[in-house]
């Protein structure tokens, strides 16, 4: 295993497209990826467990001209049966090494930006992942690594061993779990974290209140309203929430209309005239969530 530290890798942009909630439909996904791409959007997140690659693959199809401006990201971890009814996890080495190949011709490149292990338990041979991820780096097939996982426990394991690039975990004003150790770690680190969820499974932007991890449906409904009473888009509050954390790099956000990519636009430019006092004062109202397992 190589020294911990973090190679150097030219910083992610502040946006990226989430690519799960594209359509399974060709030319309905490459609408919203060139939408996307027309919109500023260079960085674009899929797995190969989305769709069992029709995700990977609309989207190689999709780009092939425009790759080389790209910063392309997939996922792997998760192995499909031989019957496509179920999948299991699998970090092994020689798994993750047979799929990038298999990923790489879906996405039609030759290399991926970012390639990260889609989840992870301190019970996993992490050793060996690692070891295929230093390998492929090796081989000119990934330029950097990283985790999806929200387990500090894990999180701290892998930091030790071989620090990723990234992690990638939940973080919102209904899940501000990594605020307690994850951020504080790696605030100290060169590993940056890719946020997901940063809508709340856009209950926080115009779908209904509903319960969410510890919160009661009108806790949450409380904590949508002060979002929404800010005097700016509820999009831009929750983009500028998740980017005025020291350790956070890029959110990672989906969409599956050409609609909503518009939207994730505007309230990204409307997001850098909020002041950071604001999203203080949003988060000294609420009490933040606590992580009960895997700490």
């Amino acid at each position: 295993m190589s020294e911990n530290t973090v190679r150097p890798v030219d910083p992610f942009p502040e946006l990226a497209l989430g690519c799960m909630s594209l359509p399974e439909r060709f030319s309905d996904a490459e609408k919203i990826i060139h939408a996307a791409f027309d919109s500023g959007i260079r960085f674009l997140d899929t797995a190969d467990l989305y769709q069992k690659g029709q995700n990977e693959q609309n989207i190689g199809r999709a780009i092939q001209t425009k790759r080389n401006q790209l910063i392309l990201a997939s996922k792997v971890g998760n192995q499909w049966n031989a019957e496509g009814t179920a999948w299991a996890w699998n970090p092994r080495k020689a798994y993750i090494l047979q799929a990038v190949e298999e990923s790489l011709k879906r996405l039609r490149t030759d290399y991926l930006d970012l390639y990260q292990l889609h989840g992870g338990t301190l019970e996993d041979p992490l050793e060996e992942a690692l070891e295929a991820f230093e390998l492929l780096i090796s081989q000119g097939k990934i330029k950097a690594f990283g985790i999806s996982s929200i387990r500090p426990n894990v999180i701290r394991k892998v930091m030790t061993m071989s620090p990723p690039a990234t992690i990638m975990m939940q973080y919102s004003p209904l899940d501000r779990r990594p605020e307690e150790e994850v951020f504080p770690l790696l605030e100290k680190s060169e590993t940056r974290v890719l946020v997901r969820g940063a809508f709340a499974k856009g209950i926080l932007i115009d779908k209904p209140a509903v319960a969410y991890l510890d919160f009661s449906k009108e806790k949450v409904a409380e904590i949508k309203t002060e979002i929404q009473s800010q005097g700016f888009s509820p999009e831009s509050v929750l983009i500028r929430f998740g980017l005025v954390e020291k350790a956070v790099s890029s959110l990672v956000i989906g969409a599956s209309s050409v609609d909503q990519v518009e939207k994730i636009r505007k309230g990204y430019t409307e997001s850098k005239t909020i002041p950071v006092d604001l999203i203080l004062n949003l988060k000294q109202k609420f009490t933040p969530n606590h992580y009960q397992d895997h700490r």
